[in-house]
């Protein structure tokens, strides 16, 4: 394949990608076993003997040399066979299957908010450089990356929810609204199934949530936007386009406004790991029976395989949005693939 060519571009990006999973799984595998305490222990405790719990360690396999336990681990993560947890009768894959939609759907309304948010601020902001416009965009956007999220849920929750009683506060459907289960994906089901009060009821509870996980990754976009559209304007094939008489607006959009989004773009898969990120104190705020929150209960019941499990989807989940990233940026800007 000759320089510089998508189909080069794309080989070279799958194969740095095997590294970065192989490094993640790695990690995963050594920070658990960091941590005090096992997962014998901490479902058992006190109610066992220490015969009982020597006797669970033997069958788990923890008591075998370290390099044995990874290579079993790495093993079953090439498999696809996690197990089952200690702390659950369902299989690991069975637990993503079921938890993973919620939290994909949540992080990619989110983006959607922020996108939407850099754009529209960022832009106006670039566009009316220095005036109050711009200042308050500025400000808005430094405040809403600053603000921890769980603190903007609950203060979105006591407001929107139990103040104005316009969204619900927690959860992710009605009881009595929830679509019919087909992908998981409460939006696409509801669609499907063509149930307009679940997509009514789904919508609701996905707001604020969303917007409250958007908002964060939104401050990046809106000083990102705004930069590159102020660099835009000045630059010469714009005055060019204005020297040849073309309107102000296809001006902004065709050669301002486009160029500047290139960056988003860019930074996108980055961005949509700091979202799965958050999504922990979001879903945790919002009571959002997703990924991240089952996460966190198995890292506190130090359950190896559900962690490990879940930790390897997610990691493959951010390698596969970043390697579609890098796909779309070859696309849309063939520079970068020298």
């Amino acid at each position: 394949m000759k320089p510089g060519s998508l189909g080069r571009y794309i080989v070279v990006r799958l194969l740095l990608a095997i590294p970065m999973v192989l490094i993640l799984l790695t990690l995963v595998f050594l920070l658990l076993r960091a941590i005090p305490g096992d997962p014998v222990t901490a479902t058992l405790g006190g109610r066992a003997t220490p015969a009982q719990i020597e006797a669970a360690r033997e069958a788990m396999g923890l008591n075998d040399p370290l390099i044995v336990q990874y290579l079993e681990y790495m093993g079953g993560a090439l498999t696809g066979d996690f197990g089952t947890p200690v702390t659950d009768p369902r299989g690991v894959v069975e637990i993503v299957a079921e938890t993973a939609p919620a939290t994909i759907e949540l992080a990619l309304a989110g983006m959607l908010v922020a996108v939407t948010v850099g754009i529209l601020v960022g832009g106006l902001a670039g566009r009316l450089r220095d005036t109050p416009f711009d200042i308050g965009g500025r400000l808005f956007g430094i405040i809403i990356f600053a603000a921890p999220v769980f603190w903007t849920g609950l203060l979105a929750q006591l407001f929107f929810a139990v103040k104005l009683g316009w969204l619900p506060s927690s959860g992710r459907a009605g009881g009595f609204d929830q679509p019919e289960w087909i992908t998981g994906f409460y939006v696409l089901d509801s669609l499907l199934t063509w149930d307009m009060a679940a997509l009514e009821s789904t919508l609701e509870h996905l707001i604020l949530p969303a917007v409250t996980l958007g908002l964060l990754v939104g401050g990046i976009f809106i000083r990102l936007v705004r930069v590159n559209m102020m660099q835009t304007l000045r630059s010469d094939y714009v005055e060019a386009a204005r020297a040849r008489g073309l309107r102000e607006r296809n001006v902004l959009y065709r050669y301002g406004f486009k160029t500047a989004l290139i960056p988003i773009v860019t930074i996108m898969g980055l961005q949509f790991a700091l979202l799965l990120g958050n999504a922990v104190l979001t879903e945790r705020t919002f009571n959002w029976p997703g990924l991240a929150q089952a996460l966190v209960d198995f890292i506190g019941q130090r359950d190896y395989a559900a962690v490990q499990g879940i930790v390897t989807f997610i990691a493959l989940v951010i390698v596969g949005v970043s390697l579609l990233i890098d796909i779309i940026t070859g696309l849309v800007d063939p520079r970068v693939r020298y």
